[in-house]
């Protein structure tokens, strides 16, 4: 048995993803029931351990990081970001600084929430504009980091292989934007 848990652990920690008995089985060659019992024996081990690691059942099996040190993990992980706040962030990269008022004409109302995420995830910053009615959204040297960018926005344009939006002609500001107006 000890060894059959020592293979289901060594499919999880690869996988990286959620799986089922069966799923696990297949791969292993093995009995599903078999596979069952020695799974349910590895989650109470992760469990009685008390370490950063557990087995997650709710929607099939995973290896993951318990919730207590998702901190850390996210210092030291690539952020994963969902499509749609990818292109919203692409937005704000293309067009900063934006007002936040624009971006939510752009993107529609889930850009608050995506702000809210990049925000967490310290990929944009903002400031409250002159007026003080509406933000002013822009990218951070984390954003720049995080995709390996040097130079102006025309290196993220080349990157993702895009040109609307961005003249060769427009003037770039200090801070490497694309000027509007």
């Amino acid at each position: 048995m000890e060894q059959l848990k020592s293979r289901i652990e060594a499919v999880l920690f690869v996988t990286a993803k959620v799986l089922q008995i069966n799923d696990i089985a297949q791969i292993l060659e093995e009995e599903p029931e078999k596979v069952e019992e020695a799974l349910l024996e590895l989650i109470m081990d992760y469990a009685s351990r008390e370490g950063a690691l557990e087995i997650d059942d709710e929607n099939g099996y995973i290896l993951q990081v318990k919730q207590e040190h998702l901190d850390i993990v996210e210092k030291l992980c690539p952020v994963e970001l969902k499509p749609p706040v990818l292109k919203t962030l692409t937005v704000i990269a293309l067009k900063e600084p934006i007002r936040q008022s624009l971006l939510k004409e752009l993107r529609g109302s889930n850009a608050y929430e995506h702000v809210q995420e990049l925000l967490e995830k310290g990929l944009i910053s903002r400031h409250k504009d002159k007026n003080g009615r509406s933000f002013n959204i822009k990218t951070t040297p984390k954003f720049a980091e995080y995709f390996k960018l040097k130079g102006d926005v025309r290196t993220l344009v080349k990157t993702l292989n895009i040109d609307k939006g961005v003249k060769d002609d427009e003037p770039i500001s200090e801070e490497g934007s694309v000027n509007e107006g």
